[in-house]
């Protein structure tokens, strides 16, 4: 989905803002899109961006590298292949650092993009919709709507088969901890930060 907005700045060339080709929320903080170009930068401005996750092997070019460094926007690189002949298996470990990235909140709001946004980055996202616990049937569907007539049978495979109990310790040391009762009270806490947890003391006869 291409979504184009109009401009709040006179700066913008042509009064409008063009989103990336493919772009679409994934969740409140989490966009996905295709490769942005230089006519997409006024858009992503407007998402407050603090990271990108990209998932190509290729460098990233010079002119969006100037674009992060002005935006102060921290780029996490995957080199995940996207040949399609021969075809090459989705790396499960690849996409698994990836997601430790992708659910840690510090790091939010995140863009996920490859080339096109459909295929790695449908599989990206369909891995997190089943740490979600989204029903397969739904996760499956979203990765076919976004890759349109060119899914793929492996990418769905990969997704079915993903293991989400591999992502347990990564989701235990980026948690909400609650202290005393009321959403007001919660706040989140990281592994580097020391929990003190209450040690019961024996009653005394």
């Amino acid at each position: 989905m291409c979504l184009i907005m109009e401009a709040a700045d006179d700066h913008v060339d042509g009064g409008v803002l063009a989103a990336p080709s493919n772009f679409s929320m994934v969740e409140d903080g989490i966009y996905r899109s295709g490769f942005p170009k230089p006519e997409n930068f006024g858009f992503l401005t407007t998402l407050n961006l603090r990271s990108i996750i990209y998932l190509c092997p290729e460098p990233y070019t010079e002119e969006n590298l100037k674009f992060l460094e002005a935006n102060n926007i921290k780029l996490f690189q995957f080199g995940i292949e996207g040949k399609t002949d021969p075809p090459t298996l989705m790396p499960k470990d690849t996409v698994l650092d990836a997601l430790k990235v992708l659910v840690d909140v510090r790091n939010h709001p995140i863009l996920i993009h490859c080339k096109a946004g459909k295929h790695r980055t449908g599989c990206l996202v369909g891995c997190l919709r089943k740490v979600q616990s989204w029903c397969l049937s739904s996760v499956l569907e979203e990765y076919q709507k976004n890759a349109g007539l060119k899914w793929r049978q492996r990418d769905l495979n990969f997704i079915e088969a993903f293991d989400t109990l591999s992502l347990r310790q990564c989701l235990l040391s980026i948690m909400y901890r609650y202290h005393g009762y009321g959403f007001k009270r919660k706040r989140l806490l990281h592994e580097e930060e020391n929990v003190q947890t209450p040690k019961l003391q024996a009653a005394k006869v």
